[in-house]
């Protein structure tokens, strides 16, 4: 596996210019991809060990992770209202996925 490695960038803070702000954003936006694509990994993962298709989808879990996500994101200062959506979307997207990849390598 490959992780982005982190990009020298001005803090948001200490940014004086837009060229600053775009590439402090461009570099995250890197690093959030690299993270993501390990998530993707995981829910391959998931595919690959859940017992049946039934499974996937799990509204327990989906509430849990958007708890969790939003508990994080208020103690780090992140807008709820930025988390929550985001989650809900990276959840739903990921659960989709994960359907793609029990159907594909399971045959079903």
């Amino acid at each position: 596996m490959t992780t982005a490695s982190p990009t020298p960038r001005t803090t948001p803070e200490d940014c004086t210019s837009m060229a600053q702000v775009r590439t402090g954003v461009d570099a995250i936006d890197r690093e959030l991809v690299a993270l993501i694509a390990e998530r993707a990994r995981y829910m391959e993962a998931a595919a690959r060990i859940k017992p049946s298709r039934d499974v996937v989808h799990d509204d327990w879990r989906i509430e849990d992770v958007i708890t969790k996500v939003t508990a994080e994101a208020g103690r780090l200062g992140l807008s709820i209202s930025i988390a929550e959506p985001v989650w809900r979307e990276l959840v739903a997207r990921s659960i989709a996925y994960e359907f793609e990849v029990w159907d594909r390598t399971r045959g079903e």
